[in-house]
């Protein structure tokens, strides 16, 4: 059955940047998109994917003859499987720099990617591409709220009680995932849909770029840090918990982290003299491909589940990503924590203002939510600190204190 294609946030983004740069790469996990995306926008451009196994049209051995061969504008898709063509595009943008000639796809953050961004620097310019966000599961164009939000923090101007319309409940959400294709099958496929998944992942993608000896074991490695989404993350706890040392540990991550299944939120420090943790806290990028790694059966399961509010923090840190993403340049995101276990989730830097949000997976925040806001604030007087929100799955944006407020997760961010 085919999919009907959903308009993306990065759309107009992506068409810009076209209009001024010879080449653009657009990177993000296998799935997201990316090539649905640039058939769609860029629909009458000559189009040619790649192949880990088979040299398509020669293009490795004779990556000069190749292009030649091809028209331009064209699309080249998964281009870290034929690293070979770069230097040949190189020569073509140095001849002619005339924008929108090249549009690439790559599925991995490795060194051939990084080569490619090398070679081409000062040549393209790179899009990350994020599975689906919620605006665009609900096909709503409205602003999303994160950048009304930052534009604006005067509470009186948004419409409270308006929320997107996804036709989902939050655990289905939650556990069929954000995965473009996920989101819009039949219930009853997700579960086989995120089986594939993972083992197209390990089969193709880490086995290509990664030498793994064992691969029931790093199965099993992603199964851990699936339950370990939301937190920081200790090298030697995971270790221990496999048999591995921490440096196979930490080389491990690094794979999920270069086929874009895992990301870090650096700590904040700031200039204090406090105890302030100095860990990055992990987060696994899709929810359901965690649930699907934690055996979690059905939506309904997620509710008792003892990862529902790691889940729940996941998908809005996500959320927060993409719509940064928006932005030009993205806020830098961090989290916060002391040893005394006073928190925020995220704070955004932006214009040297710092903006901090606080996630609860409950139906009714209260002032009490507030709390590591408020230790954050006495901990840096000296800093600009923004109005505070905390995001969970109420009904409405409501005020919990003089300098902080509450917003539904699935807020629309339209203005009254």
């Amino acid at each position: 059955m085919r999919l009907m294609y959903k308009n993306r946030i990065l759309s107009d983004k992506l068409k810009k940047l076209a209009e001024y740069f010879p080449a653009i790469v657009i990177t993000g996990a296998r799935q997201v998109g990316k090539s649905t995306l640039v058939k769609h926008i860029f629909e009458n451009m000559d189009y040619v994917l790649f192949d880990p196994l088979q040299d398509v049209e020669n293009a490795r051995k004779e990556p000069d003859i190749f292009l030649k061969n091809h028209l331009k504008p064209i699309i080249l898709d998964e281009i870290q499987y034929a690293p070979e063509v770069v230097p040949a595009l190189k020569r073509r943008i140095d001849a002619d720099r005339k924008a929108g000639q090249f549009i690439l796809t790559g599925s991995q953050q490795w060194s051939v990617m990084k080569s490619i961004s090398d070679s081409l620097a000062g040549r393209i310019v790179i899009l990350d591409l994020y599975s689906f966000s919620l605006g665009e599961i609900a096909k709503d164009t409205s602003k999303p709220w994160l950048l009304a939000w930052l534009e604006n923090q005067d509470s009186s101007i948004y419409d409270k009680t308006k929320k997107l319309q996804t036709g989902l409940t939050l655990y289905e959400i939650l556990w069929r995932g954000f995965l473009p294709e996920a989101t819009l099958m039949p219930l009853e496929h997700v579960a086989n849909f995120h089986d594939s998944y993972l083992r197209t992942y390990l089969e193709r993608d880490v086995r290509q770029f990664a030498d793994v000896s064992d691969w029931a074991l790093f199965r099993r490695f992603v199964s851990l840090v699936s339950a370990l989404t939301a937190q920081e993350i200790n090298y030697s706890q995971v270790g221990r918990e496999l048999g591995l040392t921490p440096q196979t540990s930490r080389r491990w991550l690094d794979i999920l982290k270069a086929t874009f299944q895992w990301f870090d939120v650096p700590a904040f420090h700031g200039n204090t003299i406090k105890r302030i943790s100095g860990k990055s806290k992990g987060y696994i990028a899709d929810t359901g491909t965690a649930s699907h790694a934690q055996a979690i059966s059905s939506p309904q399961a997620i509710g008792g589940h003892p990862l529902w509010g790691a889940l729940f923090e996941t998908a809005v840190v996500n959320e927060i990503r993409k719509q940064c993403a928006l932005l030009n340049p993205m806020p830098t995101m961090y989290h916060w924590r002391t040893h005394r276990d006073a928190e925020v989730d995220i704070i955004l830097e932006r214009d040297g203002i710092f903006y901090p949000i606080e996630i609860k997976a409950t139906a009714r925040p209260s002032r009490r939510d507030t709390s590591g806001i408020r230790a954050f604030r006495n901990t840096y007087p000296d800093i600009k600190i923004a109005k505070g929100l905390v995001v969970a799955p109420t009904d409405a944006f409501i005020q919990l204190s003089e300098d902080d407020y509450a917003m539904p997760w699935d807020f629309c961010g339209t203005m009254g």
